[in-house]
């Protein structure tokens, strides 16, 4: 072989060596790159999923930082118009725990200047009362809201009812229930159709507390729905009497176990304003007389047994 051909081959060596080390790295470089645009990819969606978990723990923080709200009176509001005493604003409190997004309305009866001078339709058809109590039977109109009765032990009605309420209130929101609380001071400007009315739209269920005007320690009984064919059939009584009723054996049954005195069978049928115009399950709980203990023991004992019997009710619905 002649030295011009080896010169020629050697240059096609060259060259093709060239081409294919020229080739590699262009491969290389494309290879890096779809890594550089994968990572990129990876990168945004990472930072995305961190935005998205930094957003709902924001969110699920806002929730929790939330313990109370305010609700004012909404004219709108059905049975509203019945209303003459309706100035005041309540508040509605949540629990923190345990949520078990049920709230109920804690109402400490009385407590309200004014009140016994003004006067309420007792029915929304306006029809005469069927029961006595405190207003006669046959009565079309009633106290906006009494003054109540004064205890034994030295303070008003409204005063021991008030001590009961907001002992009932920690221990709803201990269980995971929020709460309405109707009266938190000495005095509300919330007749009796007023609170019911606010309960109705803000709560699943009614609760009062009161006292009732004997003098021998009866023992704690809860108000029932009069059976009489008219009441139990009149608006909105026919939706709720009831669950009414299963709600205060509920918390009669709740009472007799935890020890709390129970009068009679516990139930004691009357024709109550608050009952007439409630479209949630509601029932006035009397506590006791003037004559019964009203220690912060005894109270707590009592609350208690509300909350179970609170717990039975929503748990068999």
């Amino acid at each position: 072989m002649g030295k011009n051909m080896k010169k020629v081959i050697t240059l096609v060596l060259i060259s093709v060596l060239i081409t294919a080390f020229l080739s590699g790295c262009g491969s290389t470089e494309k290879n890096n790159d779809t890594q550089q645009s994968t990572d990129t990819v990876s990168s945004t969606q990472a930072v995305s999923d961190v935005t998205e978990n930094e957003t709902v723990k924001e969110t699920e923080t806002q929730k929790a930082l939330k313990t109370q709200e305010t609700i004012k009176w909404d004219e709108s509001w059905e049975f509203a118009d019945f209303s003459i005493i309706h100035t005041d604003s309540v508040t509605k409190y949540y629990a923190q725990e345990n949520r078990k997004d049920i709230t109920v309305c804690v109402n400490a009866g009385h407590g309200t200047k004014g009140g016994s001078s003004k006067f309420t339709y007792c029915h929304p058809d306006k029809t005469p009362k069927v029961t006595g109590g405190s207003t006669q039977e046959g009565a079309v109109k009633a106290t906006s809201v009494n003054e109540g009765t004064d205890l034994f032990a030295g303070v008003s009605e409204a005063t021991a009812n008030l001590r009961l309420a907001k002992i009932l209130k920690n221990e709803l929101l201990a269980e995971g229930y929020d709460v309405l609380m109707i009266r938190e001071e000495s005095d509300v400007q919330l007749d009796n159709i007023a609170r019911t009315v606010l309960a109705n739209n803000n709560a699943d269920c009614h609760i009062s507390i009161h006292y009732d005007a004997t003098e021998n320690d009866k023992g704690l009984f809860y108000v029932g729905v009069p059976n009489v064919k008219s009441y139990r059939k009149m608006y909105p009584v026919c939706d709720t009497w009831e669950k009414t009723e299963a709600l205060g054996q509920a918390i009669i049954k709740a009472e007799k176990e935890s020890g709390v005195k129970i009068f009679s069978d516990g139930n004691m049928p009357l024709d109550y304003t608050q009952t007439s115009y409630s479209k949630v399950p509601s029932v006035d709980v009397e506590v006791g007389d003037r004559a019964s203990d009203i220690s912060k023991k005894t109270h707590t004992q009592i609350a208690k047994g509300i909350v179970k019997g609170v717990d039975s009710y929503f748990q068999n619905r």
